[in-house]
């Protein structure tokens, strides 16, 4: 390990809890994963079929890789690069890809949560619109400028300001999405989307792409393969019971996915909306939501504004994992590797923003920006954290994973490695799977 990364290490900031790290971690994965892609995903591939796939992929794999690298980065103490570096010699460059995977993933996340800056903005304004005509000019460039400089603001602040930041968002978040699924349960549009939700048909598993798409939200989720969970382990504090900490996070995000999709479905199906829309589902819902309630713009002005907040954590966090590892490999201040990481972001975010407004960007028939999701968002997303899991429960001496996981109990250690080891061939079966069934 290079002399500057010893330093690092032994400096380095700590979250002050591990109560601490479950608000900020949660909040970090919540965000636009949980309130704006699930529900949207759900859509797309037919509802309670999918949640159910989702569900399996969760548990029986996602959370156990979770665990395994918040324990790599808890281990390591130092940035993604840094931390797969010390796992094998080749590890430096699945860390720089994930990286990758980080800032393709970040500089569209900058788009979507200036939307939700956007619409705050209007509800605030009253002035909320329909989806066409808020994208109908160029207000995706000019919000996604806006949050991108409001973040790098923050990130001069380090691990404490998102400390504080997650503390008073989860709470309120929580408590405003349950209050508006018992708005929706009143609505029309109620019962049909229970029956979205729940009913599904055990023939609908058997479509290899159902699974692959469940395992790339599952790991979308829990922010798997996307260095969040090793940059924000490598913070945490001695005593921490990591298994214990991450059920916490894992359980809250699948909660909130959960009331997400509860939220919005009624009102899809009350106000005879698509439920397959893609990515504008809730922008494109709300707002007629809010518009046709008693009281709807007070409660337009607390959704948007949360909603904002959420997704902002999502940003956050992943700037945090690109400007880490810039601060630790290049030995980098905090306040450059900052600016770097906003240089790079204001250019890679553009044609994402471009694609919802007057030059409407396209590739492949589709938005640049849902081709970016559909590509980082799933593919990339589930290829990495099958490498990383393979990589760190293949070289890494299990009595070390087992140490840096702060718990007594064998059976998480015991499931990590079984799930760690054949992911990678569970990975390949399934691709071959999906390429011979279709």
């Amino acid at each position: 390990m290079p002399e500057h990364m010893h330093r690092q290490a032994a400096t380095r900031a700590q979250w002050s809890s591990e109560p601490a790290f479950v608000f900020s971690m949660a909040a970090a994965a919540v965000g636009l994963g949980n309130l704006w892609r699930f529900p949207y995903m759900v859509g797309e591939n037919g509802g309670a079929a999918f949640i159910v796939a989702y569900l399996i992929a969760l548990v029986v794999v996602a959370l156990p890789v979770m665990m395994l690298e918040v324990a790599a980065g808890r281990l390591a103490q130092g940035s993604v690069v840094g931390t797969y570096r010390g796992v094998t010699r080749l590890g430096a460059a699945y860390g720089w890809a994930v990286v990758g995977l980080t800032i393709i993933i970040t500089s569209y996340y900058l788009v979507i949560t200036g939307w939700t800056l956007g619409y705050a903005v209007d509800a605030f304004r009253m002035n909320l619109t329909e989806f066409d005509d808020f994208t109908a000019g160029y207000n995706s460039v000019w919000y996604f400028l806006a949050v991108t400089a409001l973040a790098a603001v923050v990130l001069l602040k380090g691990v404490r300001a998102i400390e504080g930041f997650s503390k008073l968002l989860m709470p309120v978040l929580v408590v405003l999405i349950a209050g508006l699924v018992v708005v929706a349960s009143r609505t029309d549009g109620w019962g049909e989307a229970a029956g979205f939700m729940l009913r599904w048909e055990a023939s609908a598993l058997a479509n290899p792409t159902l699974w692959f798409f469940a395992f790339g939200q599952a790991f979308y989720t829990l922010a798997v393969g996307q260095g969040y969970l090793v940059t924000y382990g490598s913070y945490i504090p001695r005593r921490t019971n990591v298994p214990r900490a991450t059920l916490i996070v894992a359980g809250t995000e699948t909660t909130i996915a959960l009331l997400a999709g509860w939220m919005i479905f009624p009102f899809v199906f009350t106000h005879g909306l698509d439920p397959g829309a893609g990515s504008e589902l809730a922008f494109s819902a709300l707002p007629r939501v809010f518009e046709d309630m008693a009281g709807g713009a007070w409660l337009a002005m607390a959704f948007f504004f949360m909603f904002f907040a959420a997704a902002f954590s999502s940003c956050l966090a992943g700037l945090k994992v690109i400007i880490a590892a810039f601060a630790d490999e290049f030995d980098l201040p905090n306040a450059r590797a900052v600016a770097a990481t906003g240089a790079l972001m204001l250019g890679l975010g553009l044609p994402s923003a471009l694609s919802f407004s007057p030059v409407q960007l396209t590739v492949a028939g589709m938005p640049f920006l849902d081709f970016m999701d559909q590509f980082g968002g799933t593919n990339i997303v589930v290829a990495s954290g099958v490498i990383g899991a393979g990589l760190l429960c293949w070289v890494l001496p299990p009595p070390k994973v087992v140490h840096a996981l702060g718990a007594k109990s064998r059976w998480w250690s015991w499931r990590i490695f079984v799930v760690g080891r054949s992911l990678p061939f569970l990975g390949a079966g399934l691709l071959i799977w999906r390429l011979v069934v279709g």
